[in-house]
């Protein structure tokens, strides 16, 4: 009897202690941000980018240090977490599709919802050259648009009944193809950042075609493929600001937006030029859909003055996401303390340190500016 007893008051303790259930996630319906539902309450995404380069590597040999993480993510006031699917951990050929894998991405949400915390599921990444693969390089823009779609039918399929999804970006920082056509298999910039590149073509040539309608024809594509499996998480896809006189790498806001349910944008304000990271942001409003910061960090800015544009962009943005780079907080500071932190190491720690200030502020509601009109 007491043995029964004893266990009926185990699992009261672990329902009391359980994270509630999570909402789905919609568009307000005045198009300017999110809303919890059946609640309505509004919902302000402030979250961190999470192992970029190797989570599959990581769910693979050490889950219990994935759940360490979450929960200290969760301690840190995170809502949303950013994860990126490698496309070689996923695809062995061009409609062979991981079973094992998918099965961990479900088992990933699970353990994110346990935490309360939501998945922004950012695809098709190919960021480690060493992983690039030579069956899907080789293939022509058709071809690869069909690999990819294959793969947000499969992933969106398995993500569909979670409550955890935020979203899915189909891809980060893609660019559609302007001017010179390039070299076949010549998909990516081959300039690495950290030994990885980020930057993914959807097509080689440009031809007659407009490059902003190629980039509409390529969401469209994945769109529709997600919706046939998906009818409810919300789409979006990680775009790059101006750089150099390049407006958008061909993604203009105004054209693709109705493809998408919000915009979101990568924005690393620069010492040299504050105000411009202002400037960019502006040009990513488009009425009706949502806008994201989906990547920030004081990269090329002090904390400080990362603190000036976030706090400046709150009316303008509705959602924020930073980097998580792995180490927590109390291991930052026992490093600071001890005199072994590295540059790295001190930026990561003061972001960490901004990311909780800032948190009740940043869901507060600013006044709205006017929209400026986008660049052609």
């Amino acid at each position: 009897m007491i043995f029964h007893f004893l266990r009926l008051i185990a699992l009261l303790l672990s329902l009391a202690s359980a994270a509630p259930a999570l909402e789905r996630i919609r568009v307000s319906p005045d198009g300017k941000g999110f809303i919890q539902e059946p609640s309505g309450r509004t919902f302000t995404p402030w979250g961190m980018n999470y192992s970029s380069n190797d989570l599959e590597e990581r769910w693979d040999r050490d889950w219990p240090a994935i759940g360490h993480d979450l929960a200290e993510l969760q301690r840190l006031g995170v809502n949303v977490l950013r994860i990126h699917l490698q496309l070689h951990r996923f695809m062995s050929g061009p409609d062979e599709v991981s079973a094992p894998a998918l099965r961990q991405l479900g088992r990933f949400l699970d353990l994110a919802e346990s935490h309360g915390l939501y998945v922004d599921v950012t695809g098709l990444a190919c960021y480690a050259p060493a992983h690039h693969q030579p069956w899907y390089d080789a293939l022509d823009e058709a071809q690869r648009w069909a690999t990819q779609a294959r793969f947000w039918e499969a992933v969106a399929r398995q993500c569909a009944a979670s409550s955890a999804v935020f979203c899915y970006d189909l891809m980060n920082e893609p660019v559609s193809p302007g001017g010179n056509d390039r070299k076949p298999g010549e998909w990516y910039s081959g300039k690495l950042f950290g030994g990885y590149d980020y930057l993914q073509w959807i097509a080689l040539h440009q031809g007659e075609r407009k490059r902003d309608l190629i980039a509409r024809d390529w969401i469209r594509k994945l769109v529709s493929t997600i919706r046939r499996v998906d009818h409810h998480h919300l789409i979006t896809v990680g775009l790059l600001p101006t750089v150099k006189g390049v407006p958008f790498f061909g993604f203009n806001p105004a054209t693709v937006a109705p493809e998408l349910d919000f915009i979101s944008v990568h924005v690393y304000p620069d010492r040299k030029d504050l105000p411009d990271a202002m400037n960019v942001l502006r040009h990513f409003v488009v009425p009706g859909k949502p806008l994201v910061i989906e990547e920030t960090f004081p990269l090329t800015c002090s904390p400080d003055e990362l603190r000036q544009f976030l706090l400046e962009s709150r009316g303008t943005a509705c959602g924020w996401i930073g980097h998580y780079l792995g180490k927590t907080q109390r291991e930052l500071e026992a490093g600071r303390n001890a005199g072994t932190l590295t540059v790295g190491d001190d930026l990561s720690l003061q972001w960490l340190l901004l990311f909780q200030e800032l948190r009740g502020q940043m869901s507060e509601v600013a006044p709205t500016p006017p929209p400026r009109p986008n660049r052609n």
